[in-house]
């Protein structure tokens, strides 16, 4: 036997064991950078904008949509281009991980700078603007080129079914425990710099080092298993001779695809509506001071790191659907409830924070532990696994939607009156309408969302038995032509 053949029966060994935790922590690091910047970025960006650069609210809020827009469009390119790659040294996905990190962590801590154009910026702001849509589209393109190779790295990682959902609770340990990391560095920070546009430069700063890091981690940790995987998946998949659009139209004639990113995009974009807004909502509808916005978050992620395990074990007795349903309904519950609150209930606000957390917990991961059955049913079909492709455009939509939730809250602001500020001068007091446009943000917004989520679980089709169907008629087809 010669040596290529003697390394690919190694391979194929470490394919048939179960995930050693080196591996699962290894795997779950990768998601810690990506966790940090995006939850800072989500609470603090369009905060950023308008109390710290001056930008007013409508026009930070189509700065995000620009970015999340552009974020969304170069996804699906991104998950092709990753399918397409070639490296018998780092495999299809590790690649662009490795050479991205660096230029991923310089383009996120440069939205956090507020560069001077003029001696008076308050009256011409466009400058600014264009130089934070500048930043941000290239921000979001390296945020694309690291994250999806992450995203679509745990089918190849394994193929069991629970052993996925086990995989992804150590992946959103690392990604709820950066972000409620990102808000302990953000209460330190807040609470030692006095300066209001230093605290982000000094945030941003930390948070890219820690990102990199984390990044680097899971390349190394993972790559191993992946080798080993690309060595099997060459030897089995069929030649590719399906152009882009092609592969698309397959993508989107998968019908369990479409509930699966149905589902996260409702259930997502009740996190990222609620997440913008709540800084807002803590400081001018419930009294209190913005030292204390991370503290609710911490209330929120805490509650959620702790109940990924939980759920991922139950989800193995009693299934993902229910599981979610579980989750959501506590979370429909809380939201609603956020919509009545009134200043000197912090009690029931920390109660409803943790109800929520439960429900947020199971939004990270039932969808991410549905979308790999998804394409093991592709392979099926069709004979060719495409990971990149359906997790680009997983995610797109989940960015489009989300895209436009930002662009309409930062827009709901400025019609209802909010009032901005630049660095340096308090806080302006808010008029009622805008104080019911963070309400109605924080509340009823959500809540909708996450019921039609619920509507789309129900009719999810892929069950655990039916996913032992596809898996034993995939090792079938294998073991036909292994002969």
């Amino acid at each position: 036997m010669n040596d290529s053949a003697a390394d690919g029966g190694a391979k194929r060994d470490i394919l048939s064991e179960k995930l050693d935790l080196k591996t699962k922590l290894a795997y779950g690091a990768g998601d810690l950078g990506p966790a940090i910047t995006a939850n800072i970025s989500v609470f603090f960006l369009l905060v950023f904008f308008t109390n710290v650069a001056g930008i007013p609210a409508g026009l930070a809020g189509s700065i995000l949509m620009i970015g999340k827009i552009w974020d969304g469009i170069n996804d699906p390119f991104v998950g092709f281009l990753t399918d397409k790659t070639k490296s018998r040294r780092w495999g299809r996905r590790l690649p662009w991980m490795f050479y991205g990190a660096i230029p991923f962590g310089i383009f996120f801590f440069l939205q956090w700078i507020v560069p001077q154009f003029s001696a008076n910026q308050s009256e011409n702001i466009w400058p600014l603007f264009w130089y934070y849509v500048v930043i941000g589209v290239i921000s979001q393109a390296f945020y694309t080129v690291v994250n999806l190779p992450y995203t679509a790295m745990t089918p190849e990682l394994t193929q069991d079914y629970d052993e996925r959902t086990s995989l992804n609770s150590y992946r959103f340990t690392f990604s709820i425990g950066g972000s409620i990391l990102s808000l302990i560095l953000t209460q330190i920070v807040f609470s030692a710099i006095a300066d209001r546009q230093q605290q982000y430069l000094v945030l941003a700063a930390v948070s890219t080092v820690i990102s990199i890091l984390g990044l680097y981690w899971c390349v190394f940790g993972v790559r191993d298993r992946i080798l080993a995987f690309e060595a099997k998946r060459i030897q089995t998949e069929e030649p590719e001779s399906l152009s882009f659009f092609e592969q698309l139209k397959i993508v989107f004639s998968n019908r369990p695809f479409l509930f699966v990113i149905g589902i996260y995009l409702c259930s997502w974009l009740g996190v990222q509506v609620t997440a913008s807004i709540i800084p807002y909502f803590v400081v001018t509808c419930m009294g209190l001071k913005e030292s204390d916005v991370p503290t609710v978050m911490i209330a929120v992620q805490g509650t959620a790191l702790l109940m990924l395990f939980v759920w991922g074990a139950l989800s193995k007795k009693i299934g993902k659907k229910i599981v979610y349903f579980l989750g959501m309904t506590l979370w429909i519950i809380a939201a609603a409830g956020l919509f009545f609150l009134q200043p000197g209930q912090i009690v029931l606000m920390y109660v409803m924070a943790v109800m929520a957390g439960i429900g947020v917990s199971t939004a990270y991961l039932i969808p991410w532990s549905m979308i790999p059955d998804v394409i093991e049913l592709d392979e099926l079909q069709t004979g060719q696994r495409r990971e990149g492709i359906f997790y680009g455009f997983m995610v797109l939509l989940q960015k489009f939607g989300l895209a436009l939730g930002l662009f309409l809250v930062g827009n709901a602001l400025q019609v209802s009156g909010f009032k901005e500020s630049v660095a340096g001068s308090p806080l302006p007091i808010q008029p009622e309408s805008a104080l019911f446009a963070i309400r109605v943000a924080v509340g009823p917004i959500p809540t909708i969302c996450l019921i039609f989520g619920l509507v789309l679980t129900y009719f999810y089709p892929i069950t655990r038995e039916m996913h032992a169907e596809i898996m034993l008629k995939l090792k079938e087809r294998q073991e036909k032509r292994g002969s």
